[in-house]
């Protein structure tokens, strides 16, 4: 996302989110110091200066975060012919067969 260009803005980040989650993204990007350089401001203040703030460090939110295993892992599972391994048990399951008894079942018909 950062190299696409995308940084933390007042409109499309930082105006959205509680004052903790700023200072928190301040915390996290700029430091502890420039944290407590803004955590007395008012909210719209406080997004300003950490847009500012962290306009330049790649700080991303959560969210748009991408760990390297797990890109891994799907680039493997891709590479493998998508045999199924990294779906959850339920989906996995699909090749099993129907039992006898509920394929000779006629479908339900809703009444009128």
């Amino acid at each position: 996302m950062v190299e696409s260009g995308w940084r933390p803005t007042v409109e499309n980040y930082l105006g959205r989110v509680p004052k903790r989650r700023i200072l928190e993204a301040v915390r996290e990007g700029a430091g502890e110091q420039a944290a407590q350089l803004i955590e007395h401001l008012k909210k719209g203040d406080m997004a300003k200066e950490a847009e500012r703030l962290l306009a330049d460090t790649g700080w991303l939110p959560e969210p748009l975060r991408m760990t390297g295993t797990d890109q891994v892992a799907t680039v493997d599972a891709a590479e493998d012919g998508g045999d199924g391994a990294m779906l959850p048990e339920f989906l996995a399951g699909d090749d099993e067969e129907t039992p006898a008894d509920e394929a000779d079942e006629p479908p339900m018909i809703a009444a009128e």
